[in-house]
């Protein structure tokens, strides 16, 4: 048996302002490559590491051209997506495969199109109409047509923060070998409802996603092969982006029809229970303020979600920070200012030297009108170090992430975290590999949505949102849709008695 594995993974805001060029698919590097990513991804918590595992237990083949991942940003330069598709479709063009396993996100935006993985399929399917292809995605996919169509099975992560990416690529690539093998024979029925879940709201934790998760997993326990609700994700002025539902069953239309329409109307039911609400930033900073106990309660959590790098954020927006500071918050850390230059300063300077540096507001958001200026610190140059750390997990176990060079500058009372290069901070070891124990301190700012709960969740004592600045602005209003399919809700409330989820496409 031969299989063929690829990573083409990428969450678009189409309204932020930070770059997609090829080198953001390999951390700064080019993408790895064949025995390269084999490596990389063999033996990690992610879905083409349960393809590689699929592939050893059944003695398959692996040829794996290309693990192309970057850090959620704005629209993906053309040059990147061609580069990273051509490798792919260069290697379905060598022939003879049993099967085609491939590790998507499902909300890739490039400069030129909507739906950058259905443009992927439908190549593949142009030079390869019959070999059986797997796709795994992301909950926040933005379904589109092009991609069911040229699929044989599709499954998507059930938890968020995900921690079952692993589990969704064993689903996905065990169907496929029993297609294989003769055993079964997938059909898919999906469709969409006109609802953007706020992505605050989209947790797993707690309801309403966790109960629509729970039914998809009944589901695929009971009667289907595989069942997928996705959240989508709204920061994308894309027709398709919102909520949706895809169900796989073993050669019954019928039913994979009847329980996408159950998922869908069970969204759409809850349809206000997705929408989040935030208060005055001054007043969730004095709110985390009157919580401070002993550091050894646990530290209180402030969460900066308008700039989440995760789902496009520049994460060099300041207003949050500054509040903290200027509320005297104390024995506190702050990940993460992205602000190269800053960063190069301090290692200029030194370990140990006193500096001030005017930190982040450096990349302008011609897409929100609030402004985010530079933000003025002196303090102790407490750490440089090259950014590099390998996950502890649960999420993305064993993957390597790298912030680029970084520094953490002690201000005596916060000590705020400037990096390189785009990480959100969903992993304990983005601190500890800085000499810093989040469970130690009394206050933590992250800039972070729901990810941050994966590593650091079971330390926190409370947890406060705090809305600040960004392209990830938890107001709607900010941002102007222009594609996007309508009436929608929650962006035409007024509209919500007349709407209805669509059935866009049967088996």
């Amino acid at each position: 048996m031969r299989l063929l594995i690829a990573v083409m993974e990428h969450e678009t805001n189409t309204f932020s302002p930070v770059p997609t060029p090829l080198a953001r698919f390999g951390g700064g590097r080019p993408p790895h490559r064949d025995a390269a990513a084999i490596k990389a991804y063999r033996g990690t918590g992610t879905a083409a590491g349960a393809y590689l595992d699929l592939a050893e237990k059944a003695g398959a083949a692996v040829a794996f051209p290309i693990a192309a991942h970057a850090a959620p940003s704005g629209p993906v330069e053309d040059e990147a997506f061609e580069e990273i598709a051509a490798a792919i479709c260069a290697e379905v063009s060598k022939g003879g495969f049993d099967g085609i396993m491939l590790d998507l996100h499902g909300a890739m935006v490039t400069q030129s199109l909507e739906d950058g993985e259905g443009a992927l399929l439908k190549r593949i399917r142009a030079i390869d109409a019959k070999t059986p292809i797997a796709v795994s995605l992301d909950m926040h996919a933005n379904l589109y047509d092009d991609i069911i169509d040229n699929a044989t099975v599709v499954t998507g992560y059930r938890t968020y923060p995900h921690l079952d990416s692993y589990e969704t690529g064993a689903l996905a690539g065990s169907i496929l070998l029993r297609t294989i093998r003769g055993e079964v024979n997938p059909v898919m029925a999906w469709g969409n409802a006109p609802m953007l879940p706020h992505v605050m709201k989209q947790g797993t934790f707690e309801n309403p996603n966790q109960a629509l998760q729970a039914r998809c997993a009944a589901m695929a326990r009971e009667d289907a092969l595989a069942a997928s609700l996705f959240t989508g994700f709204p920061h994308a002025d894309v027709r398709n982006a919102g909520l949706s539902a895809v169900v796989v069953t073993d050669d019954d239309e019928a039913l994979a029809r009847r329980l996408r329409d159950e998922l869908l109307a069970q969204a759409w039911q809850a349809r206000e229970s997705f929408v989040f609400r935030s208060e005055n930033l001054s007043q969730s900073v004095a709110r985390a303020k009157a919580m401070a106990g002993a550091a050894a309660a646990g530290p209180v959590f402030l969460l900066d979600h308008c700039d989440n790098c995760a789902s496009g954020g520049t994460m060099d927006t300041t207003v949050v920070l500054a509040e903290i500071l200027r509320q005297g918050l104390s024995d506190m850390v702050a990940f993460a200012i992205y602000d190269p230059a800053a960063v190069q300063q301090a290692i200029s300077a030194g370990v140990g030297a006193e500096v001030t540096l005017s930190i982040g507001g450096k990349m302008k958001m011609p897409a929100i009108a609030a402004p985010s200026p530079p933000l003025g610190v002196s303090g102790r140059v407490r750490t440089i170090t090259d950014g590099r750390y390998r996950n502890r997990g649960p999420m993305w176990r064993g993957m390597e992430a790298n912030m680029g060079p970084s520094v953490v500058l002690d201000t005596g009372n916060a000590q705020i975290v400037l990096i390189s290069q785009h990480v959100e901070p969903y992993d304990i070891n983005c601190l500890l590999s800085l000499g810093i124990d989040p469970r130690e301190k009394k206050f933590v700012m992250l800039k972070s949505r729901v990810h941050w709960r994966a590593g650091m969740g079971e330390i926190a004592r409370a947890i406060v949102e705090c809305a600040g600045v960004g392209v990830c602005t938890s107001d709607y209003d900010q941002l102007s849709f222009t594609k996007v399919r309508r009436p929608i809700y929650p962006l035409d409330i007024a509209n919500q008695e007349i709407l209805a989820p669509s059935r866009e496409r049967e088996p």
